[in-house]
């Protein structure tokens, strides 16, 4: 059985087709969620050893923007 997504098929196909790819192969779409799913991931590690760090449990927006600036 395959590993379920977080991210949704349709709206990451929406999101290529927006910025002009007019056709889009499946395996593409997929591809592009993989990815996609593995930066939010290590964004969202990063941040939370931030988080930890300032001796905090709760992962805010601003652990998220600083993570982004940094890389």
């Amino acid at each position: 059985m395959a590993k379920k997504k977080a991210l949704a098929w349709s709206p990451v196909r929406d999101l290529m087709k927006s910025v002009g790819a007019q056709i889009v192969a499946r395996d593409a779409v997929d591809l592009l969620i993989s990815f996609l799913e593995e930066k939010a991931k290590d964004v969202t590690s990063t941040a939370l050893k931030l988080t930890r760090h300032s001796k905090r449990t709760k992962l805010t927006r601003d652990d998220i923007d600083l993570v982004l600036k940094m890389k």
